[in-house]
């Protein structure tokens, strides 16, 4: 098979279901989905549509009810905890609509220690995040504090950052929500051209029908069903 078509997260009848002792409310339902290799594959859905759910059980940071979700050939719901953890860092790079940046440490830290802590050397892992802070522009800002960063550049960090470990898919949850227009403009297109130039695939979910436009693929969240809109 042509890596080019390569399927490397297939998504198969999954559900989601969450229950308290009052309710069951079923958020995703039979949702099928593939991504391939190289792709850049945008969700968009009203809000409560069930988007981040189905990211965070991608990403194996939420359980699914039914039905499988196969990244790389491997089953998520089948791995342990230690598995999980291993996946994430490994083969995932995570983009949130809150950067997540640790206050205390420099951007060139932020971007650096998950691939020390994966035990890539501190000289090579710097050398690494020192790229990709000059990809994201911020190279001077290097040795900034959170707080010394406006929201925008702290995202910027946090792009950078989950590119580090060089994994294979990134997985960005309404990356640019707390962004102004310029801002969000901005990250969004960052993501889609450091993807594009380091060859990763990508999932973005996001509100931003301007940033939807950029995808390969779009699909769109509908009473807990993933429907392929047009291109």
């Amino acid at each position: 098979m042509n890596s080019d078509n390569e399927i490397v997260v297939k998504i198969s009848s999954l559900e989601k279901t969450f229950r308290t002792q009052s309710e069951t409310l079923t958020v995703l339902k039979n949702l099928d989905m593939n991504v391939r290799r190289g792709e850049k594959c945008v969700i968009i859905g009203k809000s409560g549509s069930g988007k981040s759910t189905l990211l965070n059980i991608i990403g194996g940071l939420d359980r699914l009810s039914g039905g499988s979700v196969v990244v790389d050939g491997k089953e998520i719901s089948s791995m342990s905890e230690r598995q999980l953890s291993s996946f994430r860092q490994n083969y995932l790079g995570l983009v949130f609509q809150f950067h997540y940046l640790l206050k205390d440490f420099t951007a060139l830290e932020n971007v650096y220690l998950p691939a020390y802590m994966a035990g890539v050397s501190k000289k090579t892992a710097i050398e690494k995040a020192k790229q990709l802070l000059a990809d994201v522009g911020l190279l001077e800002r290097m040795n900034h504090l959170p707080s010394q960063l406006s929201g925008g550049e702290r995202q910027r960090v946090a792009v950078a950052r989950s590119l580090v470990n060089d994994p294979q898919l990134i997985l960005a949850d309404e990356p640019t929500g707390n962004l102004d227009p310029a801002n969000a403009s901005l990250i969004g297109d960052m993501l889609f051209d450091l993807s594009e130039k380091y060859g990763k695939t990508l999932i973005l979910v996001t509100h931003d029908m301007n940033l939807a436009s950029r995808g390969d693929v779009k699909y769109y969240i509908e009473n807990g069903c993933l429907v392929e809109s047009l291109k």
